[in-house]
């Protein structure tokens, strides 16, 4: 952390709050969690700022306990157009033979919350007594683990915001970036200003991973980071809009749509307007939705019958074409090395706009190694996938060039075909039996 920016942290020290449960042991929401409250005149204090900090409970499918530290911040950041936000990380360090002392590489893991219900955050999915079907932050917590047993440090941040505002331009990368900058702040966890960092997520984590790459150069040079790996990063939420809908998939678009909506007042007149009342009632009802409860219910759902005029006219009026090109990538270049991961065979995600994102990427200088994956689909490229992910973060925790890397970018051998990834497979399957079973996580 640089001189300057340490000098303008608080100089009092952040409260502890511990985990308020209800009857049963279960922990609120964050909407009813006064530790997701920030304290008043939070606005005027340096981005970044641990404004609250608490111990918690972390277990699997919110059943079974973890053997790991957990640590909750709430933390001074911005939303997209640069207001004054609180947003929460949760911080996880590794005990037992994990633990290393002094030092250790730090990553930002983005979840795929993709929702906009607090269930599927990951300040509450992940904790012990949540109940959280169909959020994601459950399952992905089986690759956090896979960090957590390299002995890695792992900040994983609420990056939609308190309002689950899914596909929001660069809010996901301002959260990302500034709940780092609260965990280096933080006395209480073992996490350094010198300690390299990278970023990495998958799917709507992606996209949210490469909001903090593109952003951190000029936003938070003082954090190291290192790298960052995009797993099928998302490109251009436009044309995965128009690809999704009235598809198996439909209810992630609707799903952005009436995120966005709450934000964008020219969005919310357009539906307001030409909306059935059905089609809105139903859109409402995707803000108490998990991430696969609506992908379920929303099942082949065309918004164009949700509305009374073709959704061709919808999607061509300059106020909605102005939104989806606001949430495009590609808009800064990021200034570290860069890992984007994608199926070449993806239902969900176009190939083509991941090539045409990593084009841009690489045009503008980016120090780009692109696999593109020849087998398995978007659901099971991360798993995958996760073997040449941890390798290739290892090599730049090292220090080392990514010019071997680089090299053999392209069309790419199956990863499982591969020694390092049917290695790397077998010790994540290694991973899954101890979180499965409580059991310590091991380094190796």
């Amino acid at each position: 952390m640089s001189e300057a920016y340490a000098a303008r942290q608080p100089e009092h020290a952040p409260v502890d709050i511990s985990v308020p449960e209800v009857l049963g042991g279960r922990p609120r929401l964050p909407a009813d969690d006064p530790f997701h409250q920030p304290p008043v005149g939070f606005e005027s204090m340096p981005l970044g700022s641990v404004l609250r900090a608490r111990e918690v409970r972390v277990a699997f499918f919110g059943l079974v306990p973890q053997r790991v530290r957990a640590t909750q911040l709430l933390f001074r950041t911005s939303g997209a157009d640069g207001e004054p936000m609180a947003a929460v990380t949760t911080v996880l360090t590794p005990t037992g033979s994990a633990a290393q002392p002094g030092s250790r590489p730090v990553v930002s893991y983005q979840c795929a919350i993709d929702a906009i219900t607090s269930r599927c955050f990951p300040s509450y999915a992940l904790l012990r007594g949540a109940v959280a079907f169909g959020a994601l932050a459950q399952v992905e917590y089986l690759v956090i683990a896979s960090l957590l047993a390299r002995g890695w440090a792992v900040a994983i941040p609420d990056h939609e915001g308190p309002q689950g505002l899914w596909g929001m331009p660069r809010m996901p990368g301002y959260i990302t970036l500034d709940g780092l900058r609260a965990a280096v702040a933080h006395d209480g966890l073992a996490v350094h200003a010198d300690d390299p960092i990278a970023l990495w997520g998958y799917s709507g984590g992606g996209l949210a991973s490469a909001w903090a790459a593109e952003l951190w150069a000029h936003y938070a040079p003082e954090l190291n980071v290192v790298g960052a790996v995009l797993g099928s990063p998302v490109g251009d939420l436009g044309n995965t809009y128009s690809r999704l809908n009235g598809g198996l998939f439909s209810g992630l678009p609707a799903m952005v749509v009436s995120a966005l909506s709450q934000v964008y007042p020219d969005l919310q007149r357009v539906l307001a307007e030409h909306a059935t009342a059905r089609g809105r009632a139903r859109l409402q009802r995707l803000s108490r939705m998990t991430t696969v409860e609506a992908v379920l219910r929303f099942l082949f759902s065309d918004m164009g019958r949700m509305l009374d005029r073709p959704l061709t006219e919808i999607l061509a009026l300059p106020e909605v074409r102005a939104v989806f090109e606001a949430i495009r990538l590609g808009r800064s270049i990021p200034q570290m090395p860069v890992l984007v991961i994608q199926s070449a065979t993806d239902l969900i995600m176009s190939a083509g706009d991941i090539d045409d994102l990593v084009q841009t990427y690489r045009d503008g200088g980016a120090d780009v190694t692109y696999h593109r994956e020849p087998l398995g689909e978007h659901i099971l490229l991360h798993p995958i996938s996760t073997p040449l992910a941890l390798r290739w973060l290892s090599d730049r925790f090292r220090g080392r060039s990514t010019d071997a890397d680089r090299r053999g970018s392209g069309p790419a051998w199956p990863t499982v075909l591969t020694p390092t990834g049917a290695r790397g497979l077998l010790t994540l399957a290694g991973v899954a039996v101890r979180v499965a079973t409580g059991r310590t996580l091991s380094s190796h």
